[in-house]
């Protein structure tokens, strides 16, 4: 097991100070967690193009493995969407990865766009989360009117994408020998490489899924750029020809066509990015070091940003950061790594041992945060939600309060903090005590479910989950890889 330090074993804001010190490291902490009413930073307005938000906690999208087949939400998917609106953040990013094409779905069970239910899919969605916001809102006293942002995440999950037997149906936009072998793509294998046909259709379908979203009523799309998917590989695809990749201008054109056709077939509809500042590729030149602390913005990422904001104009940026499926650590760090079954050569599935995080997981919140600052200066009036700042736990409100009072970043986003405990946003806003036994302590559960075909979710603290059939398996999966 790993011999880093448990955020929760420190006992007080000051603790995490010291802790922090034996990098040379200092984060803005506040003191205490405040509401509304004792001035939190993060109950002050934000301004996001022609919308005021009442305040600035922001839930991520995360990526669902438990709606339907044919792509529309499960009642699942919809009681976690209850969550989101619930959770007294007054924007929604994404709320979940939805697949803009069937072979773009990273898993079986991902939301995705279906023309023979498209309709009642996008509305579905988009009135369950509001629901749940003015129903909570008017448990807190507050007007069912107050402001409240609603984005879909549009998404093609390129060289991660899933056939419906849940094998790897990869789509590339160039190959690359690391990641080729991780998904078990030929090198010589040149039909997985999508032609610039293919991606001219492929932009067709985002301003397509964009549109139904705006019918349905969302505020905003994402067009995602992260964790390894397609359009972020497109950003990287230096090697490749033709109209999206060589040079930069090709290398973001997709987005530039996407935010062109979204604006012509959905005027007033805003345009966010969630965007990997920076990546960590094993057996690479790695932007994120292990044990290493500082910035990782390059040079051609501030250019990256510069075109989305100045050239194409997209009105918010998301900054995450490597990618689940080659640099957790960095992407999204937990006290325990996810674990995925290995089919043995006699046929049967087992868990190999745990391998720990390459460093203390709270270095990779660090760099984060602080590569988010770097990228918030060069782009002041962008407006920025920053990312990794669950494995903080019972400290985030006051992590969250700190860089926002400092302008380190405008908004804090959580993700899988919210499937436990979809009230913390609320909570620490109305100045209640938080409810220590419903936070994320990154067990990984909600990744090592779905990674061996069980539904997304939060079993050791969420009770819905705790009762089901597949909490048992998840058990017996994981009992091999406990120490002895």
């Amino acid at each position: 097991m790993s011999t880093f330090k448990r955020l929760g074993a420190l006992r007080s804001r000051d603790e995490l100070v010291q802790y922090l010190a034996q990098w040379d490291f200092s984060l803005p902490i506040d003191e205490e967690i405040l509401s509304g009413a004792q001035g939190s930073p993060l109950a002050q307005p934000w301004s996001v193009a022609r919308f005021t938000l009442p305040n600035r906690w922001v839930i991520h999208s995360m990526e669902g493995w438990d709606a339907n087949r044919d792509g529309s939400p499960s009642d699942l998917v919809l009681n976690r969407w209850k969550k989101f609106g619930a959770s007294g953040a007054a924007l929604i990013w994404g709320g979940e990865a939805f697949a803009v094409q069937q072979d773009g779905r990273a898993n079986p069970r991902q939301l995705c766009h279906d023309d023979a239910h498209a309709d009642s899919t996008y509305r579905a969605l988009f009135e369950t989360v509001c629901e749940a916001h003015r129903e909570a809102l008017l448990r807190e006293g507050k007007s069912p009117d107050e402001t409240f942002l609603v984005g879909l995440q549009l998404t093609h999950s390129g060289r991660f994408s899933k056939a419906p037997d849940d094998t790897f149906a990869p789509r590339i936009a160039y190959h690359h020998k690391m990641l080729d072998a991780r998904v078990k793509i030929d090198p010589k294998d040149d039909s997985v490489v999508m032609s610039d046909g293919e991606i001219r259709a492929l932009v067709d379908n985002y301003v397509k899924c964009a549109r139904l979203a705006y019918k349905a009523g969302f505020h905003f799309v994402d067009v995602k750029h992260c964790h390894g998917y397609f359009v972020h590989e497109l950003l990287s695809a230096t090697s490749r020809p033709g109209n999206y990749g060589g040079d930069l201008q090709n290398r973001t054109r997709f987005l530039r066509e996407v935010c062109d056709g979204i604006r012509t077939e959905c005027p007033g509809m805003l345009i966010g990015v969630r965007l990997s500042i920076f990546d960590a590729i094993p057996g690479e030149a790695s932007l994120s070091e292990p044990g290493v602390l500082r910035s990782c913005l390059t040079n051609e990422m501030i250019e990256i940003v510069r075109i989305m904001a100045e050239d194409i104009r997209i009105d918010l940026l998301n900054a995450t950061a490597g990618s689940p499926y080659y640099s957790v650590y960095a992407q999204r760090p937990s006290f325990t790594p996810a674990l995925e079954a290995v089919l043995t050569p006699e046929g049967e599935l087992k868990i190999p041992p745990r391998i720990d995080p390459p460093e203390d997981p709270v270095l990779g919140c660090c760099r984060q945060i602080v590569s988010a600052r770097e990228l918030k200066r060069h782009f002041p009036n962008l407006p920025m939600v920053g990312t990794a700042y669950t494995y903080f736990q019972e400290f985030l409100p006051q992590v969250a309060q700190g860089v926002v009072r400092e302008g380190w970043i405008d908004a804090v986003g959580i993700g899988r903090m919210v499937l436990p405990y979809g009230e913390m946003i609320a909570d620490s806003l109305a100045g209640r005590p938080l409810q220590k036994r419903k936070i994320c302590r990154t067990f990984s559960d909600c990744t090592t479910a779905p990674r061996n075909g069980m539904v997304s979710g939060c079993y050791p603290l969420d009770a819905d989950y705790r009762i089901m059939s597949e909490a048992l398996r998840l058990r017996d999966l994981k009992s091999p890889a406990r120490p002895k």
